[in-house]
């Protein structure tokens, strides 16, 4: 069903960039209420990243699968779906009664965030010209960012004044919303891939490979977490191997051989994420546990790396319509380390201010570096492959996560043990933060090199026509 007017994309944007706000806002909420989450049920470090963990976990696991499913099946039904499996995921969260129940509920709402990541860009770029995509990829990546802004401060007085079960009741009626606004607003669908068959084999192995590499990491220094490791790597060896043979491969290895910008702007983002998602974790344990800020406080300074974000982001799409995503993508990495750097030097004594501009700069690295970066990935494929590479924007974001999260746990676990951050521990976190934040640049460093050796993104698609599924 074509969509042509521009009343049609604008509908498709308002779901799309609505659900791309409420994800995130949902993430930065909870890092600030992860100290009173603690509280409440007494879990110890390594157990209160899985809180977090457990979320990009499952996204990461379903998103490539949920994307080759909405490419096969419809995108709006899959988004819908999504929306409606993160509601219920909300309701069950605010309603836990131990960690392990949280952590479980926070498993179902990053299965239903994975099937709204494969679709959502997916829609938009099916419905906007090659010549407007940077600037609508950047209005919604900057709604993502007003997430991550609103988020620390809503999250903190909920926190502080009513609970950390409030975050969640108050998030559940917006996914309703975005649930009606995408049944009755949006009248197209788009399935280019309808008829091809869906490689539940691989998926399966995809998913249980991501999850056996994602416990390994967490469990270390213990046997068991090395053997995890292991057969997470042979999963995910086995997974390429099946997806060379498969006649319908959930994702297609072929475009990463032979689609260099396709690859390298995935292995740029993979990089990114996996340097800069710790920060928010680190930086609220320390500003509420080192500086001794309640909730409220601690999310007025975080606040500041989204604000920034937001700002920056829709420039950033603007610019990459009109130069070379690269370009501009690889400046805002460079940022990124620079900040990374600054925040080894993070102590005690460290001021509120350094803090801030550590947050500032980071903030404009990343606002510079995401939409450019995602408009590369779009525009490197065929209409048929919007959603699966949709689905590996997603899924480079949320691995990059996982691994960043992974890694802290890891040095977590061997730096401070398995026990409740306390003064005694204090001076074990502030060293564990620093070697995180050391690692954090090394790993952005690389992400710059691949961002510049992309290559440059072949712009007659800038004259391709929109069209509706």
């Amino acid at each position: 069903m074509p969509l042509e007017r521009a009343t049609d994309r604008r509908s498709v944007l308002l779901v799309a960039a609505t659900a791309s706000f409420l994800t995130p806002f949902m993430g930065s909420s909870i890092n600030i209420a992860l100290a009173s989450i603690a509280r409440e049920f007494g879990v110890d470090a390594v157990s209160l990243g899985w809180v977090s963990t457990a979320y990009t976990l499952a996204a990461a696991a379903f998103l490539v699968p949920f994307g080759r499913l909405a490419d096969i099946v419809g995108r709006r039904k899959v988004f819908v779906a999504g929306v409606l499996t993160y509601a219920l995921s909300t309701i069950l969260s605010a309603t836990s009664v131990s960690a392990t129940m949280l952590i479980a509920c926070r498993a179902l709402e990053g299965a239903g965030s994975a099937l709204i990541f494969g679709t959502g860009t997916a829609m938009l770029t099916s419905v906007y010209p090659p010549q407007e995509r940077g600037r609508v990829l950047g209005i919604n990546v900057a709604t993502t960012y007003v997430g991550l802004s609103i988020g620390p401060t809503v999250g903190g007085l909920l926190t502080q004044y009513w609970s950390w079960r409030g975050i969640f009741w108050v998030t559940m009626p917006l996914a309703v919303l975005i649930a009606f606004l995408a049944m009755w607003q949006i009248k197209g669908e788009w399935a280019e891939a309808r008829g091809e068959a869906f490689d539940l084999p691989g998926s399966t192995l995809y998913g249980l490979a991501l999850v056996a590499l994602m416990y390994g990491l967490s469990s270390l220094p213990k046997v068991s977490g090395a053997w995890l490791l292991g057969l997470g790597v042979a999963g995910l060896v086995a997974f390429v191997l099946w997806e060379v043979r498969a006649k319908s491969p959930v994702l297609e290895i072929g475009l990463f051989r032979e689609n260099t910008v396709f690859a390298l702007s995935n292995l740029a983002a993979w990089a990114n994420y996996g340097a800069t998602t710790a920060v928010g974790l680190l930086l609220s344990l320390y500003l509420q546990y080192i500086k001794g800020l309640d909730p409220r406080s601690a999310g007025a300074i975080m606040v500041a790396q989204p604000i920034v974000m937001a700002l920056f982001s829709p420039l950033a799409g603007r610019l990459s319509d009109r130069f070379e995503p690269r370009v501009v993508a690889s400046a805002g990495m460079a940022l990124t380390v620079v900040g990374l750097v600054m925040l080894t030097t993070l102590g005690e004594g460290t001021s509120l201010a350094f803090v801030t501009a550590c947050l500032v700069l980071l903030g404009l690295g990343f606002g510079l570096f995401s939409s450019p970066n995602t408009n590369a990935i779009m525009g490197s494929v065929d209409r048929r492959r919007y959603g699966l590479a949709s689905g590996m924007v997603g899924t480079m974001r949320l691995t990059g996560q996982m691994f960043s999260m992974g890694m802290t746990m890891l040095v977590f676990a061997l730096h401070i043990g398995r026990v409740q951050i306390a003064p005694e521990s204090y001076g074990r976190f502030l060293e564990s933060a620093r070697i995180i934040f050391s690692g954090s640049a090394i790993l952005c460093t690389a992400g710059v090199v691949a961002s510049l050796a992309r290559g440059k993104l072949h712009r007659k698609e800038l004259r391709e026509p929109a069209r509706g599924g």
